[in-house]
């Protein structure tokens, strides 16, 4: 089994065609379809079945798929491991919640790029549900969210603590009075996003549930959403005033209990951090 074929096997399985597969990998449709005849071969199964519309995985194609994956990603972390000489330098690409890119790190990936301008980086969003898979597929080296994680294939290392709030519109002079409100709605990102979890195990625990949902897919939006009296979120409070500033909402303090919560720094045990990314871990910790 050739690491070439895995990895053409791996674009028309992600592109779902061999043309497709063929325009991403610089090459012609010939020998693309050549490499896959010859992984099937090798195997002794069918990997794909054609159409005109394209390709389609087989049940052996699904099996193997995850495996494809795994092997251009160890190929692509040897070659990096290879090259690094232990000074800061290449691609680091990292991923983190966007309340912790706009209450943290803003500044520390600036004073972190002058420090070490040989190093590329790349800064991916997204849920805590989502950032945890990036990792554990190898996508990205590691990633702020929201703990506890706990998971057998990752280190977790504590970054920052936050003070989470229920955030209304300016007019709800508690947290009692926005509860019995007859019309009250989550104002949430979508699903994986730990404070949504959060906000209703603290929902829950007053005896408020099955409440209807108002999705956004940004901090932006729901944040305006609140203001404008739609429904109740759940967010850092550091995020009310110096990050937005220009948009009023109330923050309710909750119980230390409930209000508590840390941020922390994941990664695949398994894979050696690069030096780019040792050097923004003690960064971060130096100026947390």
């Amino acid at each position: 089994m050739d690491a070439k074929d895995l990895a053409t096997f791996e674009a028309v399985a992600r592109l779902g065609g061999m043309g497709r597969a063929a325009r991403e990998l610089n090459t012609v449709q010939s020998n693309v379809t050549q490499r896959v005849r010859r992984l099937e071969e090798a195997l002794g199964v069918t990997l794909f079945e054609r159409s005109r519309s394209g390709a389609r995985l087989t049940n052996a194609g699904e099996r193997l798929m995850p495996y494809a994956a795994r092997v251009e990603a160890l190929l692509d972390e040897a070659g990096r491991v290879a090259r690094d000489d232990g000074a800061p330098r290449g691609t680091l690409t990292i991923g983190s919640l966007e309340t912790t890119v706009a209450l943290r790190l803003s500044p520390l990936l600036a004073t972190y790029a002058r420090a070490h301008p040989g190093v590329d980086l790349v800064l991916r969003t997204g849920t805590t549900a989502e950032m945890v898979e990036r990792v554990l597929a190898r996508d990205i080296e590691g990633a702020f969210v929201c703990g506890p994680v706990v998971h057998p294939q990752l280190v977790s290392t504590p970054a920052f603590v936050e003070e989470l709030a229920l955030l209304t519109a300016p007019g709800e002079a508690s947290v009692a009075a926005a509860l019995n409100r007859p019309d009250l709605r989550l104002v949430i990102l979508r699903a994986g996003c730990s404070y949504r979890q959060r906000l209703e195990e603290v929902l829950a625990r007053r005896g408020v549930v099955g409440l209807r949902r108002l999705e956004f897919g940004t901090l932006e939006a729901i944040l305006g959403a609140v203001a404008a009296g739609l429904g109740i979120t759940l967010m850092p409070r550091g995020l009310v005033g110096p990050v937005w500033r220009g948009t009023k909402v109330r923050a309710h303090r909750l119980p230390a209990g409930e209000a508590k919560v840390q941020t922390v720094f994941v990664r695949r045990h398994d894979m050696l951090p690069s030096s780019a990314l040792l050097a923004f871990q003690k960064h971060v910790t130096r100026k947390a």
